[in-house]
């Protein structure tokens, strides 16, 4: 039986989390015709300046459905074989027997072994995810560094492998997703972003949601407060950041209503037909960056708890920005938020990060938004 949404109780759980110690969030809860929006918190620590549910955010890794949606428009199309090996497309980047071994659907999957740049573009980050030995410092040192995306695919593919082609586990690698990237751009014979834009953004009417083309976010936007668990304090907005680190892997800018719109098309079949939905939907173990293993498709990953329905989606983070947006497996019932703090946990002696109000406050208004 579906439970009915209770704008009350989703104003409560929302504002729980803001006073667990989150700055602001916003959401947008569908079910059927029936829609919630709600904010809570500030956009402005310092001036208190309120967040709104229509706020343009960086979304993170969702971006990755996109990028995911594409590629597979292209395969639809028959200009690429999601089993072809990526060497055949991109032999400067992977060749040799790498390149005969990875095919595109193990770069969709994060099951090609290849291991993630991040640690060598940010070297204080060096030891990610070894929290305990990482610091701060590239954060800034960055913000406006232009980054080359074949020399970042060049750093995860030098780096040592985290698995072998097609191995179970695999590993989370944004260097994946920066491949689909180039292979996008080879058979399309335009950038990543202006055909994302074109077949996948604009296809689905989506108004607010782009990819940034400098270090600003346009529109209406909070400050983004990064903690680095506890290194940087009080929090630093790094809402002025540009974005070449993780291009299309994981750098759209979006609101909550666009995303639900996104996912809803999505699993409408409107997006990509209803073969490659089902393929985005079969998914295999995955280590995330977190260090857990979660079972992870073509661009979009399972949620669910025990008893209850599987919902599909995607989260993201980047510097001082989180978002969840997913839908349920029948398309009755959505949830997206947007948070504007992010590595929050504090770290033990150990370094793993010790648990932290807002961690039980967010997740139960997830469960608020998704079950009721």
């Amino acid at each position: 039986m579906r439970n009915p949404l209770d704008p009350a109780e989703l104003n409560a759980a929302l504002e729980n989390v803001h006073r667990a110690g989150m700055p602001g969030l916003f959401a947008e809860v569908r079910d059927g015709d029936t829609v919630w929006r709600g904010a809570a918190g500030v956009a402005d620590t310092a001036t208190g300046r309120p967040v709104t549910p229509d706020m343009r955010h960086r979304v993170g890794s969702i971006t990755k459905t996109f990028t995911a949606a594409a590629v597979l428009q292209q395969a639809e199309k028959g200009r690429m074989d999601l089993d072809a090996p990526i060497g055949r497309h991109l032999p400067e980047l992977l060749g040799g027997e790498r390149g005969e071994a990875i095919t595109i659907r193990m770069l969709i999957g994060h099951t090609s072994g290849l291991a993630e740049y991040l640690p060598y573009a940010y070297p204080s980050l060096k030891a990610f995810p070894a929290l305990a030995e990482t610091g701060p410092e590239s954060l800034d040192d960055h913000r406006f560094t232009r980054f080359d995306p074949v020399e970042l695919i060049r750093m995860g593919v030098a780096a040592p492998p985290v698995g072998i082609p097609g191995g179970i586990p695999g590993v989370y690698s944004n260097t994946n997703y920066l491949l689909l990237v180039r292979l996008l751009e080879r058979v399309t014979g335009t950038t990543a972003e202006r055909y994302i834009t074109e077949n996948v953004i604009e296809r689905a009417g989506l108004r607010d949601t782009a990819f940034p083309t400098g270090p600003y976010i346009d529109g209406p936007h909070s400050q983004l407060h990064e903690a680095w668990f506890g290194m940087i304090d009080p929090p630093r907005d790094y809402s002025v950041y540009d974005m070449s680190w993780v291009g299309p892997s994981a750098s759209l800018v979006s609101t909550v209503s666009d995303l639900n719109r996104f996912y809803r098309l999505l699993l409408a079949g409107e997006i990509v037909d209803r073969s490659s939905l089902e393929q985005m939907q079969r998914t295999a173990p995955v280590i995330s960056q977190e260090g857990k293993t979660i079972g992870y498709g073509l661009g979009l990953y399972p949620m669910e708890s025990p008893g209850e329905a599987v919902y599909w989606g995607h989260g993201g983070t980047v510097w001082g920005a989180g978002a969840l947006a997913v839908i349920r497996a029948d398309g009755g019932r959505q949830l997206a938020v947007a948070v504007n703090l992010q590595r929050w946990n504090r770290l033990d002696a150990s370094g793993m990060p010790q648990p932290h109000p807002i961690d039980e406050a967010l997740a139960e208004f997830h469960r608020v938004a998704m079950y009721g």
